[in-house]
């Protein structure tokens, strides 16, 4: 490609680009408070019956937010918007925006009335290895009462958010999930000891920041003269046009999601334990997949809708495979690096307090099944959003059943003989959600493809080879700097925290010294389909 004169695709990779930086900085920001966070929760309640209490009644309103506020929901909103906007007029983008606000609004708050009545039916369900603990069966029951209403305040959060983010305002949406972190920060540091079991902070924290993450976005969408009014009607055509679109979008955008919570429910008939295993090691691997590819597919969804609304194909293939390429060149070297430092990583973030050694032990297994997941995770992010930007929800869904079957055989296949011979089947569930992901993200690829939706733009070839040389690179360096497991649990945090940030400055700084031996330059990364 020239690298003279104007180009289309570079001008919308610059502002592709531009977008994902700015969402992955606010998420960075967001990603990092929350290591902060779990690094506060280990300390005060680690991995007991507590923690697997707290992180089952915290994960199903959290699960269900996947569908409702940046997964299913999201996926079907956004096109219809973005057709309101290119067709309609600002007063018909507002009688949308009211109509879709009284129906999700509604809809969550039945869901969350009977939940909360129901409770110890939804620990049941979600936790069934509980209910031979009755002590923790109850303790859920409870927390599940105070945490379930984030539901409704973080998806109504959510749409706002998918608003703003078809009219560019990023940083906003990108911004609010660090009130969460701070709450929870907040509830375990100081709030704690208020309560006679100091683990119900934990809970309280959760609904605060829920009310406190929805009254952040509404100034953005004053300034848009777009602060929803909500109207009950099921009958809008714009509603209606939504709700065809997401209800097959719940389960097919949110496999990966579904397949965790599979997991959680398995592991509440494991050892005491594994749900927080399963957690801390999930929290690690999801910080590169919110930080890059979250915030890719957040920013590429109004793009491939605008591009879908205007008939511009072209450019729709070019925005997915410049994000395609950007995913794998995050993706693969973080894999890598959290299969190899899974122990230090761990250790020096979590190994304090009421964390053992052993559970550190424990979670470094998960962890390293879940990184060699990772870049599939991110796929899965970005390839969805191909063909929910073109109202197919259809395939997508054919896709997810096929994972998920393809998931409970492998729980299965991997879960039983691991316990039962090694005693560590929590590294089967996050195994056999990697496997899943990896066949998800296959099939959405091969579908977009063959469609014709999709084209492998020119340089791919040359793309790979940069990106194993230069991971390769990486991993020399940080086998080379880094200690053994042992030496890292004899040392105190300052030294942690020195060591970890050595060798990971020193492998990124080889995987981008390498890049740039390569040939790699910043006009590939700003243009869709450069080399």
């Amino acid at each position: 490609m020239p690298d003279d004169g104007p180009d289309p695709r570079a001008e919308a990779g610059h502002g592709l680009l531009r977008s994902s930086a700015l969402v992955g900085s606010m998420t960075l920001v967001s990603r990092v408070l929350g290591l902060l966070r779990d690094i506060v929760i280990a300390a005060f309640v680690g991995a007991s019956a507590n923690a697997d209490a707290f992180f089952v009644a915290f994960k199903i309103p959290n699960f269900l937010r996947r569908l409702f506020a940046e997964g299913a929901f999201s996926q079907a909103f956004v096109p219809v918007l973005a057709d309101y906007k290119e067709h309609g007029s600002v007063a018909a983008v507002r009688h949308l925006v009211d109509r879709v606000a009284g129906v999700l609004g509604g809809t969550l708050l039945l869901i969350t009335s009977l939940t909360i009545i129901a409770a110890p039916v939804v620990t049941a369900l979600f936790a069934p290895g509980f209910i031979s603990q009755p002590a923790k069966f109850q303790l859920t029951s409870e927390m599940i009462r105070i945490t379930f209403p984030y539901l409704l305040l973080i998806s109504m959060t959510g749409f706002c958010g998918a608003i703003l983010n078809s009219y560019g305002r990023f940083a906003v949406p990108a911004f609010t999930p660090v009130f969460l972190n701070l709450s929870l920060i907040f509830a375990a540091t100081v709030a704690a000891p208020w309560f006679d079991e100091p683990v119900f902070a934990l809970a309280w924290g959760v609904f605060l920041a829920g009310i406190i993450q929805l009254l952040f976005q509404l100034p953005s969408l004053y300034r848009l003269e777009l602060v929803p009014r909500p109207r009950w009607d099921t009958q809008d055509e714009g509603v209606r046009r939504i709700l065809k679109l997401m209800v097959p979008a719940l389960f097919g955008v949110s496999v990966s999601q579904i397949n965790l919570l599979l997991d959680t429910v398995l592991a509440s008939f494991l050892p005491t334990g594994s749900v927080s295993w399963l957690y801390y090691s999930d929290r690690l691997a999801e910080l590169p997949l919110g930080v890059f590819g979250i915030a890719i597919a957040t920013v590429i969804l109004p793009n491939l809708s605008a591009h879908r609304a205007a008939a511009r194909e072209s450019q729709f293939s070019v925005t997915l495979d410049w994000a395609v390429r950007s995913v794998l060149l995050i993706g693969v070297p973080a894999a890598v690096a959290l299969i190899l430092l899974a122990e230090p990583i761990l250790t020096t973030l979590f190994q304090y307090g009421a964390l053992s050694a052993r559970d550190v032990t424990m979670a470094a297994f998960s962890l390293r099944a879940y990184a060699l997941g990772l870049v599939a995770f991110m796929l899965v992010k970005v390839l969805a959003p191909g063909f929910y930007a073109r109202k197919d929800t259809a395939t997508p869904v054919k896709y997810g059943i096929i994972a998920m079957a393809a998931n409970m055989v492998l729980n299965l296949v991997f879960v039983l003989p691991l316990m039962y011979y090694l005693n560590i089947g929590h590294l089967g569930l996050a195994l056999a959600t990697s496997v899943a992901a990896y066949i998800n993200a296959g099939l959405l690829l091969r579908g977009l493809v063959r469609g014709g939706v999709y084209e492998f733009q020119p340089g791919w070839s040359r793309y790979w080879l940069r990106l194993v040389v230069a991971t390769a690179a990486m991993s020399i360096v940080v086998l080379w700097l880094a200690k053994d497991p042992e030496q890292w649990l004899d040392w105190g945090w300052q030294r942690r925290a020195l060591e970890i940030s050595l060798v990971v400055a020193a492998g990124v700084g080889a995987y981008l010294v390498t890049h740039l031996a390569a040939g790699t330059r910043f006009r590939h990364l700003r243009a869709p389909g450069a080399v």
